[in-house]
């Protein structure tokens, strides 16, 4: 019997990508400049990144890479353990710690790397890890990696958590939820998950990649704005490539707790360490995010302004304070065929669709950045609903055009 064909598999599994309109194709960014970028020759208004506080391009920011990097060069070297460490580091994990009001912060290359560092270092074929049925597909994966036991409870339900943890009250357990959920934009309730965490003796580990310079006092979080401490929330994930612009992420919380994922965690040992010049980008980010809450302000404006317009509109949007703002679309073809008709007008916005939403719950995930302005986000919201109007979901085909 002959050996099943790995090219005879992936023609499969494109063509049903295809007739399921699942299609994803890589874009290329040949100039960004603030809120635009050039796509294809085309000057684009943009409307699916993350730079929520508008520090990607900041000149400060991009002075203290240049600098740092005609200092220390372009690379990190070796791993931290080795010889990759550098004082910059040191300062931009004490910055984080400070900030966030933890005792510890610990650098990774990138927020996929730290959740599985923290999952993989604290749990092992013997643990249980609850986790929301809409955590971010790191967390998810971080659990399936390591081996342990996942069980996941209906989004933001905490009762459902407090069931999955009762189940097996002897595991070793974590409670892992984000606080901003990605693709829905709204806030898990945490300080009910923290005394479920309490209760049953699991630690609490919150992902805050969309919460972490956008929410909560002096932009500290979701964990910060539900009044909780690193007492009750041991560990957290920030990320540096979103609200603050740059790249990398770090683990923020408990000393003993950090310094155990120093020494065991395989994505810290065993990988470079983030360049110097990434730190020291990521410094001038934090200073601006703790110092400038106008970037905050206004964000709250514009979502504001975003709804407000939309609901006049009929637009169909899940509920979210955040910059998050989905659009909902139902089939994955009406998505993509809504995401063409923007980049037409001169909008790009990513359309989200299974697997990473339900079936059925196709959406566009619009991101809001305080370097929109109200007229920005007025014309945005005018033609999301003329390509409502003027699209319809019957014999589309994918495109390679739309790459989310």
């Amino acid at each position: 019997m002959a050996r099943a064909s790995w090219r005879g598999r992936i023609e499969a599994a494109r063509d049903a990508r295809v007739q399921a309109s699942r299609s994803r194709v890589r874009r290329t960014v040949s100039h960004r400049d603030g809120a635009r970028c050039e796509l294809d020759g085309r000057t684009l208004l943009n409307f699916c990144g993350n730079d929520y506080l508008g520090l990607g391009q900041h000149f400060g920011v991009v002075t203290a890479l240049q600098d740092a990097a005609a200092r220390e060069g372009a690379g990190g070297l070796a791993s931290h353990l080795v010889c990759g460490h550098h004082a910059l580091h040191t300062q931009l994990e004490q910055a984080l710690a400070d900030w966030l009001e933890a005792p510890r912060a610990l650098l990774f290359g990138s927020g996929f790397l730290a959740n599985l560092a923290v999952v993989q270092a604290l749990l092992d074929d013997d643990g249980l890890c609850v986790q929301d049925r809409l955590n971010h597909a790191s967390l998810i994966d971080a659990a399936r990696l390591t081996g342990c036991r996942l069980r996941r409870y209906p989004h933001a339900d905490a009762e459902g958590a407090l069931r999955q943890l009762r189940a097996e009250p002897q595991a070793m357990a974590m409670l892992v939820t984000d606080s901003v959920f990605s693709m829905d934009g709204d806030v898990a309730p945490l300080r009910e998950l923290a005394l479920v965490a309490r209760v049953q003796q699991a630690l609490f580990y919150v992902d805050e990649a969309h919460g972490v310079g956008v929410t909560g006092p002096d932009g500290r979080g979701s964990v910060s704005e539900a009044g909780l401490t690193s007492a009750q929330v041991p560990l957290r994930l920030v990320t540096l490539g979103k609200a603050l612009g740059g790249y990398g992420a770090a683990v923020v919380g408990d000393a003993d707790l950090i310094a155990h994922l120093e020494e065991t965690a395989r994505p810290y040992l065993y990988t470079t360490a983030l360049p110097p010049a990434q730190a020291a980008a990521a410094l001038a980010s934090v200073a601006l995010a703790r110092r400038e809450a106008w970037r905050r302000e206004k964000l709250v404006q514009l979502v504001a302004r975003f709804r407000t317009r939309a609901a006049i509109h009929g637009l169909d949007l899940l509920p979210s304070d955040t910059p998050i703002q989905p659009v909902m679309c139902g089939e994955s073809a009406r998505a993509v065929a809504m995401a063409q008709a923007l980049e037409q007008a001169g909008y790009w916005v990513a359309p989200i669709r299974a697997p990473t939403v339900p079936e059925g719950r196709a959406r566009l995930r619009v991101t809001l950045s305080a370097l929109h302005g109200p007229s920005d986000v007025d014309s945005l919201v005018d033609a999301l609903a003329q390509a409502r109007d003027r699209t319809t979901p019957s014999g589309f085909n994918d495109s390679a055009t739309v790459s989310a």
